[in-house]
């Protein structure tokens, strides 16, 4: 009998041991962060260990990665988070206030609070792939996080798809929720992203040959 089929086998098994893993390290992180605290540096360390997977680092010690990301980047991270939530509490305001609007005022100021919340997404969407790929200063992750989103299209809405098609599948399967609901996001944020990094690579590769 062929040993092939039995070495893929274990393959499978040993990367769904692997994603199953850094998932519990990620709620396991977040949790001791008490959610609040925790959950942008182990958001950030799993990014950053799924990144070295795409990269070809397979073989990328989990936990050594993952611990020492989590403690050098908790109180950037938690920055960023921070201007998250102050941006997301002013939308929420904003949406309460348009409520007490009237006409064609009130028209117009939802569709500006809409379209302004479709840009948040975005940039949410986009920052960790940015965060854990790029040393940028602060503000600047926010705006490379935003116009990479809207100016690939095509590829967010792909990875839209992907997010709608795991979300679907991770509800309807709860019990995949504890080993796989971080992780599943983590890999089609991230293999979007790449997507993107590699057109802009190329755009800056072909500018540079022309010029």
């Amino acid at each position: 009998m062929s040993t092939k089929p039995m070495g893929k086998l274990y393959t499978i098994c040993e990367w769904i041991m692997k994603l199953a893993y850094i998932n519990l390290l990620w709620i396991m992180f977040t949790v001791s962060g008490l959610i609040l605290l925790g959950f942008m540096p182990a958001t950030a360390a799993l990014f950053t260990v799924v990144r070295k997977w795409f990269m070809k680092e397979t073989e990328v010690p989990i936990w050594k990665t993952f611990f020492s990301v989590y403690k050098s980047e908790f109180i950037k991270s938690n920055s960023f988070g921070l201007v998250f939530v102050m941006a997301g509490i002013m939308l929420y305001v904003d949406y309460y206030l348009i409520l007490n609007l009237d006409g064609i005022i009130r028209i117009v100021a939802t569709s500006i609070l809409l379209l302004i919340s479709c840009l948040y997404v975005i940039t949410v969407l986009f920052f960790f792939p940015v965060y854990v790929h790029y040393e940028l200063k602060f503000f600047d992750y926010f705006k490379y996080s935003f116009f990479l989103g809207v100016l690939n299209i095509h590829i967010l809405m792909l990875a839209i798809l992907g997010l709608a098609a795991d979300m679907f599948l991770l509800f309807y399967i709860p019990g995949l929720l504890p080993f796989f609901s971080g992780v599943s996001i983590a890999f089609i944020l991230m293999s979007s992203s790449i997507l993107i990094f590699q057109r802009v690579q190329k755009l800056k590769t072909n500018k540079v040959i022309t010029e």
